[in-house]
């Protein structure tokens, strides 16, 4: 069972930045890959970055792609997404999630651990 916790959320104004962080346990970390989705009220999640075990592969949505970077260090069991260039239409609760054994899909199902989300405000 991997548990994985989200921090880093808060209020900030456009064009600020933020990084969110992912602490991941009880899992084999360094097997795993992860990604980033976010979810507004009613809406269904959407997928924002992903990054293979070894770091070596990343993905991004068109609409985060040269603002935001999902990087990991695996001796920390810790996955991160510095956004920068931050937009009020950003404004989601943030999950990071772990595919085991897998590449960094974008498709939410395939992902078998989520954590609980952290908010992300951007204010105009």
């Amino acid at each position: 069972q991997v548990e994985l916790v989200e921090s880093g959320g808060g209020l900030v104004q456009a064009g600020g930045s933020l990084r969110l962080s992912c602490a991941a346990s009880g899992g084999a970390f360094s097997n795993t890959a992860m990604g980033w989705f976010r979810q507004a009220p009613g809406k269904e999640r959407e997928f924002i970055a992903a990054i293979s075990w070894s770091g070596g592969r990343t993905h991004y949505a068109d609409s985060v792609k040269g603002r935001f970077t999902i990087s990991r260090d695996n001796a920390k069991n810790t996955v991160y997404l510095q956004m920068n260039s931050l937009k009020p239409e950003d404004t989601f609760v943030y999950y990071c999630a772990a595919d085991p054994w897998g590449w960094g899909t974008q498709e939410a199902d395939k992902y078998d651990y989520w954590g609980q989300g952290t908010q992300v405000t951007v204010s105009s």
